[in-house]
């Protein structure tokens, strides 16, 4: 289950920096707020399509009480991230924004460390720290002014309103991740368009805006569901550091596509997120830990923590969802703040 969480986020790191520098190709043609409502509401739409080509529709595993971090985790993510980025994007070159773009998994670890209490090593942080210090290399390549910090700036908050976001999806994790995220991308995606057409933006050519929610299910839909998925196995911030590979592929894309030349400052920025970032994928956290007794809904195998029984008519299929029972449990593995490790240090 691990292996398979960090390859679904470093799939979904792939899929949503390479689009960083395609979205840039559009910002000339849209206003950054109607992109940004574009790019969801292409996530939205086509995830809701996939949904209704399901041959079942998914297991209801959010209670009442998940509502509220569903919704935080929307206004966070869906409405101020994409707008702050589209808005950076347009002050910012494609390579530089790709790389700025790690701060979001500093940022991430620091709200759920600090914030939502989840554990922190050595290593993890030592991680971060390398991440911080390739942000400020890169940050500082030119003398600062307003002018050339407004991109940066904006970029920056649309980290941080991701930051906020992850660490609220992680409160549903368990829920359906296809649902999550089309319900993300149609809520977002038609709120920001609203707001962009209520302020006198115009829409291109029906061609553009179909490329540009293409690029908005792929970049921001597909990717939104594969970094659900690993949060359930991995936790915030374990997940956003494998995340902060997204700025690379992206600043590789922009080089390739665009034909930007970057100065040494890059480079040595690189070098040190890529750092940061082998620092969090090479660690192993274990000890002896103690399961309360829950009863939650969410995909799952019956592994070391799944060893209830079923209802008669079971036909074995596994990974299932459905409501279980986990008894209390004390033991020593391996492990990371999954949904099953959320426990004190």
């Amino acid at each position: 289950m691990r292996r398979r969480a960090i390859a679904y986020a470093l799939l979904s790191a792939a899929l949503f920096g390479a689009s960083t520098p395609l979205a840039k190709i559009f910002v000339g043609a849209i206003s950054p707020l109607a992109l940004a409502g574009v790019l969801y509401l292409g996530s939205g739409i086509g995830l809701g399509a996939w949904l209704l080509l399901r041959k079942r529709l998914p297991a209801p595993t959010l209670a009442a009480r998940d509502l509220p971090w569903l919704a935080g985790a929307i206004v966070a993510g869906g409405i101020a991230g994409p707008a702050l980025l589209m808005y950076g994007l347009a002050r910012t070159d494609a390579a530089s924004a790709s790389l700025l773009l790690n701060l979001e998994a500093v940022l991430t670890a620091a709200l759920a460390w600090i914030v939502f209490r989840e554990n922190v090593d050595r290593r993890v942080f030592a991680g971060m720290a390398a991440i911080v210090a390739g942000g400020a290399v890169l940050s500082w390549q030119h003398p600062p002014d307003m002018r050339a910090l407004s991109g940066p700036l904006l970029i920056a908050g649309a980290c941080f309103a991701w930051a906020l976001d992850n660490n609220l999806t992680r409160r549903v994790s368990g829920g359906d991740a296809v649902v999550l995220a089309a319900l993300k991308g149609l809520i977002a995606g038609a709120t920001n368009l609203g707001l962009a057409l209520a302020i006198g933006a115009r829409l291109p050519a029906p061609g553009a805006i179909a490329a540009a929610g293409l690029l908005g299910l792929i970049g921001y839909g597909v990717s939104l569901v594969l970094f659900i998925m690993a949060l359930r196995d991995l936790g915030t911030a374990r997940t956003s550091a494998y995340f902060s590979i997204a700025p690379f592929f992206g600043a590789a894309l922009a080089l390739l596509v665009l034909g930007e030349q970057p100065a040494p400052p890059f480079w040595i920025a690189a070098a040190l997120m890529a750092v940061g970032a082998w620092l969090h994928v090479t660690e192993r956290h274990e000890h002896e830990h103690v399961h309360e007794p829950v009863a939650h809904t969410h995909e799952h195998m019956h592994d070391l923590h799944h060893r209830h029984s079923h209802e008669p008519g079971w036909d074995g299929r596994e990974p299932h969802t459905h409501r279980h029972q986990h008894g209390r449990l004390r033991h020593r593995h391996p492990h990371y703040p999954d949904l099953h490790h959320r426990h004190g240090h």
